[in-house]
């Protein structure tokens, strides 16, 4: 059973009902993330930028591990690093220097996830990155970014450079490393991270019967599916849109099997 954390380190004093709903949200995720075995102990991070003109963003507090994460633990800090507010804990340098680079360059970067799987990994460090093998595949890869390995994520040139990769797209690849995604909202971040992380599990398991045994989807049904995906959906008003289902459903499940996020 997930830890709940329930202590005066951890207070809800002072933040807004605007910031307050973010942070349920961010700690949905991160329980979500770990039902998934998305996690990687108290390491990698999601996070989200806080309503307001101030730039600051909501991450992890490096120490407690993602079925741990409370709304009221997460730590708010501005885009040069530093703690806002009160925090017995600090964060993961790299994880800011990530996050830090997207959240300050993208509009659209609300919420932001970035794993270490193994599938995510696995398929990171193939030569040809994400393979046209399965539908989920054939979806991402058009849009579909990917960032070299410079190392260890401590360094803070490389935050314009892992900007230029990631361009205008919402998925990435960092090579050798693992998986990223963002979006304007919790369920395309999460829609985004579920398919790639989904994509490459799929991609692991086809290879490993070999790859002289594996079928790629023919070309003319890749550029169909280039199409399909291609075509814009624009929101009806005062409808659902498709990822206000996807995250209405992912905290239903999170309400399920990983209750006290929102704490």
């Amino acid at each position: 059973m997930a830890t709940i954390l329930k202590d005066d380190r951890f207070s809800r004093t002072g933040i807004s009902e605007a910031e307050w709903k973010v942070r349920v949200d961010l700690a949905a995720f991160y329980r979500l993330s770990a039902l998934y075995g998305w996690d990687d102990f108290i390491y990698t991070h999601i996070s989200a930028r806080v309503p307001g003109p101030d730039h600051h963003f909501l991450i992890n507090p490096f120490g407690l591990m993602f079925d741990e994460i409370t709304a009221s633990s997460l730590v708010k800090v501005d885009l040069d690093g530093n703690v806002v507010g009160e925090s017995d804990y600090g964060i993961n340098y790299a994880g800011y220097v990530i996050h830090s680079a997207i959240h300050g360059a993208r509009d659209d970067a609300h919420y932001i996830a970035h794993f270490h799987s193994a599938d995510g990994m696995a398929v990171s460090a193939h030569a040809k990155g994400l393979l046209p093998l399965n539908q989920r595949a054939l979806a991402l890869i058009p849009r579909l970014s990917y960032h070299d390995y410079e190392g260890v994520a401590l360094n803070l040139d490389e935050r314009e450079r892992l900007v230029a990769d990631l361009g205008d797209t919402k998925v990435m690849l960092l090579r050798n490393h693992g998986t990223l995604a963002l979006g304007a909202s919790p369920g395309e971040a999460w829609s985004g991270i579920y398919q790639l992380e989904s994509a490459c599990t799929a991609q692991v398991r086809s290879l490993s019967v070999g790859r002289d045994n594996v079928l790629i989807a023919p070309e003319e049904a890749q550029a169909e599916v280039k199409r399909q995906m291609s075509r814009e959906r624009q929101p009806v008003e005062g409808r659902r849109t498709h990822y206000d289902l996807v995250w209405e459903a992912a905290l239903r499940k999170a309400s399920r099997q990983a209750a006290g996020y929102d704490a």
